[in-house]
């Protein structure tokens, strides 16, 4: 089923609290359907909030990134399950995503699997001890997480069109690292453009700071939906 334009745009509630995230919401009001929960709000007292956004009708993806022993995870899976979130990240090991597919059995929950994280570069694997490149490794843990069956992936919009090669069009490609014409880099490292993304082959574009840190939240959300209607007409 096609995705309306403002289905497209995931707010990330990247704020120091749960007082700053009911703000930001209030803000930006019916502009943002849906809004992306990391560490530093589920830290902050998030859960209980995302289940209050999640009761008003708004969708939620819980950027958890969870990676532990099978059990762990799974157990793990099975809790944000309940809480009604649409989607869950877990790194892109296949054991991990193995364990997150069979905890969300039964649940209209969506796995994510996160190739290789935005912030780093070629040199950052090499560092880290990886013989591969970004393209190389994103690439194998797509495979991976195609053949395991976990629901989408959550990838650089560089690697996108790449990735939807190898995972067909039955997986969600969820983008973060957009920057809308104008917006400071901060610390991403391969980024794109909202227009770019979707000719990539995005499905979902997640963006933070241009919104969140904006003056006016609410015009720079709906600017962003105008340029994803357009360009997926």
């Amino acid at each position: 089923m096609a995705l309306l334009a403002r289905e497209r745009l995931i707010v990330a509630l990247d704020v120091p609290s749960v007082a700053a995230a009911e703000a930001m919401v209030a803000r930006l009001g019916e502009s943002v359907w849906f809004y992306k929960i990391g560490y530093q709000l589920v830290f902050a007292g998030g859960l209980p909030f995302a289940a209050g956004l999640i009761a008003t009708g708004k969708q939620v993806f819980l950027d958890l990134k969870l990676h532990d022993i099978g059990n762990t995870v799974a157990k793990g899976v099975e809790s944000v399950a309940q809480l009604g979130a649409t989607f869950l990240t877990v790194h892109a090991y296949p054991q991990t995503m193995k364990a997150a597919v069979e905890g969300k059995r039964g649940s209209k929950l969506r796995i994510l699997a996160v190739t290789v994280l935005t912030s780093y570069d070629d040199a950052d694997l090499a560092a880290a001890g990886y013989e591969m490149n970004v393209k190389e490794l994103a690439a194998a843990r797509a495979a991976q997480a195609r053949d395991t069956g976990v629901d989408g992936l959550v990838c650089s919009a560089q690697e996108a069109a790449t990735l939807r090669d190898i995972v067909g069009p039955g997986m969600v490609l969820v983008t973060p690292g957009i920057r809308p014409t104008g917006s400071a880099q901060g610390d991403q490292k391969r980024i794109m453009s909202p227009t770019h993304a979707i000719d990539a082959g995005a499905d979902y574009l997640v963006v933070g700071r241009p919104i969140v840190e904006a003056r006016d939240p609410k015009a720079v959300a709906d600017a962003i939906v105008a340029e994803i209607e357009q360009v997926s007409a």
